[in-house]
C-alpha cells in the first residue's frame, strides 16, 4: 500500500506561480511512474505531467514550456511546478503512482489539492 499526500495549492492571479509537492509513503520511485492529472469543474481528469523510473518527463501539450515535473528520491516527493498560470489551468490536481515490473496493475492515487487561477 503507498499513500500520497499532495499539497501547494490554493489561489492564485493570472501569470503566477505554485508548487504542488506529492510525498509518498515509501520509496517507490524505482518502480512506479509518477504522474500530476487535474479535473475541472464538469470536465474529465487529464493527465498533465508524468516523471518515469529513469527521470525521462512528458508533458499534455496546454502546459509544455510553463510547467516542471520533478522529484526528490530522499524525500519521495515529487513535485510540479507551474508557472505562467492561466485560468484555464483552475482545477483539483492529483498525485498518481503507477506500478511497473512487479508493481504492474498497482495504482494510486492522492487525495488532490484545489488550484484556482483568477484575478
Amino acid at each position: 500500500q503507498v499513500q500520497l499526500v499532495e499539497s501547494g495549492g490554493g489561489l492564485v492571479q493570472p501569470g503566477g506561480s505554485l508548487r504542488l509537492s506529492c510525498v509518498a509513503s515509501r520509496s517507490i520511485f524505482s518502480i512506479y511512474v509518477m504522474g500530476w492529472y487535474r479535473q475541472a469543474p464538469g470536465k474529465q481528469r487529464e493527465l498533465v505531467a508524468t516523471i518515469s523510473i529513469n527521470g525521462s518527463t512528458n508533458y499534455v501539450d496546454s502546459v509544455k514550456g510553463r510547467f516542471a515535473i520533478s522529484r526528490d528520491n530522499a524525500k519521495n516527493t515529487v513535485y510540479l511546478q507551474m508557472n505562467s498560470l492561466k485560468p484555464e489551468d483552475t482545477a483539483v490536481y492529483y498525485c498518481n503512482a503507477r506500478g511497473t515490473g512487479w508493481a504492474k496493475g498497482l495504482d494510486y492515487w492522492g487525495q488532490g489539492t484545489q488550484v484556482t487561477v483568477s484575478s
